[in-house]
């Protein structure tokens, strides 16, 4: 009895490991053939992106953030305002709007850096233009004695006359990375990703971009490679709203591809053109 007994456990644990085997088996497969026809699929984004990529630090914004991001750079290099303006002003949208666009907040703020019509900022359509709000936030920010000094909330507060003026000074560190991305002083720092909402593609309308671009950069001429990759940000930050599938600067290319992510080397582009195409 006790011969048989044994038989029949190891012919029955023989059967459970060859079942358990052919199990594994089967599940690798499946695991191998999920990936390779997940490597073919094509990638599906539901929604468009930014990304920033500094020595600083990295970070993710929606193409609103980043479009106000590159029209308060090139706003400051109007101006001819130093990196630290472009900090300050970063800090202050950040704690004001997200770094949006909004139509509303308290009283009667609103844009940008949520200024108020009643003291004295504009008209609210004005406001609403981020051009405009910027230049306002820079001319109040150049009165400030020795602003580029100051602790950075101090300088907001200074010109906000905020409730709560200690609130810029944690948007900081975030602050300076986007200045070393959307002021040029970091070549290649911008990407973003737009879903083609139409076959086929609309065309670029790479004459409206550069209209808008010269409201808040003056001339659009590239003077040196940092107001290149300047003009190269501002115009990935807008790609989406202008339609334009690559921008090339310096033997880079950047492509509106949600596989190639970041800029890529190749193109025919030089030192002395932001080619939009």
């Amino acid at each position: 009895m006790a011969g048989r007994f044994f038989s029949v456990r190891l012919r029955f644990s023989r059967g459970v490991v060859a079942i358990a085997v052919i199990v594994v088996v089967l599940a690798v497969a499946v695991s191998i053939g999920l990936v390779l026809l997940l490597r073919k699929a094509p990638v599906v984004m539901q929604a468009p992106y930014c990304t920033v990529d500094t020595p600083e630090g990295a970070r993710t914004l929606d193409p609103e953030q980043a479009e106000i991001s590159a029209t308060i750079a090139a706003v400051a290099a109007r101006r001819k305002l130093p990196e630290r303006a472009v900090v300050i002003a970063y800090a202050t949208a950040l704690q004001e709007s997200k770094l949006l666009n909004l139509p509303d907040g308290d009283r009667d703020s609103v844009g940008v850096f949520q200024q108020r019509e009643s003291q004295g900022w504009g008209t609210k359509k004005q406001i609403m233009d981020p051009v405009y709000a910027t230049n306002k936030f820079f001319a109040e920010l150049v009165k400030v004695k020795n602003y580029r000094k100051l602790p950075l909330a101090e300088a907001a507060q200074a010109v906000q006359r905020s409730a709560g003026g200690y609130a810029y000074a944690p948007h900081e560190t975030e602050a300076k990375i986007l200045a070393a991305a959307f002021t040029g002083r970091v070549p290649q720092a911008v990407h973003c990703w737009y879903p083609q909402k139409a076959t086929p593609a609309p065309s670029p309308r790479t004459a409206a971009a550069r209209k808008e671009l010269g409201r808040a950069l003056g001339s659009t001429a590239i003077t040196t490679r940092k107001r290149g990759w300047l003009v190269a940000a501002w115009s990935v930050a807008h790609a989406g709203r202008y339609g334009l599938s690559e921008v090339a600067y310096n033997g880079a290319t950047w492509s509106n591809n949600a596989e190639s992510v970041g800029w890529k080397a190749g193109g025919k582009a030089g030192a002395r053109r932001v080619e939009l195409s």
